[in-house]
């Protein structure tokens, strides 16, 4: 907010700048200017570390989490895939029997070893993943109660400084 209202000064006090420096309109721009300075160096700087804090560090936590929960996706996607092989290669032998009698039941323990295998990943993540979701809301409530002071502090301490330029 500082940043922005810092350039409309600097592009009020170069408008008003190049007409008569003494005149009302100069004399505001210029005030105007040392308002938002003044709010930018001081108070701007005081919510920076409470900023960081309360709101960027949880938010940047709660971003963290979801590379991971992307790997055990893509490893429970792989590991769907290793099931539908074996699955097909049971299916194949079912219907077309090999002269070999040991194929069978190995291909069965492979589709069973990779049916537990994704079972339980897939259980894993539906047991979970709706936990994760859940607790977004009341890990956020903080950070969003403290973005809402802070915001309210800023208003209050930006409309004292800009007033003495209405006068």
């Amino acid at each position: 907010m500082t940043s922005a209202q810092s350039r409309i000064a600097e592009t009020l006090e170069v408008f008003y700048g190049a007409a008569d420096r003494s005149s009302d309109g100069a004399m505001a721009g210029h005030a105007y200017k040392r308002s938002v300075d003044d709010l930018d160096a001081g108070f701007g700087r005081e919510l920076d570390v409470p900023y960081q804090t309360a709101i960027s560090e949880p938010l940047g936590k709660m971003c963290a989490y979801f590379p991971v929960v992307n790997e055990h996706i893509a490893k429970r996607n792989k590991k769907l895939l290793d099931y539908d092989s074996a699955r097909s290669k049971l299916r194949k032998l079912i219907d077309k029997p090999s002269e070999d009698p040991t194929k069978l039941p190995k291909a069965q323990q492979e589709n069973d070893e990779a049916k537990e295998v994704f079972d339980i990943l897939n259980d894993q993540l539906i047991a979970e993943l709706p936990q994760l979701l859940d607790l977004r809301v009341p890990y956020f409530d903080p950070s969003f109660e403290a973005m809402i002071r802070m915001q309210a502090k800023f208003a209050e301490e930006g409309y004292e400084k800009l007033s003495g330029v209405q006068r």
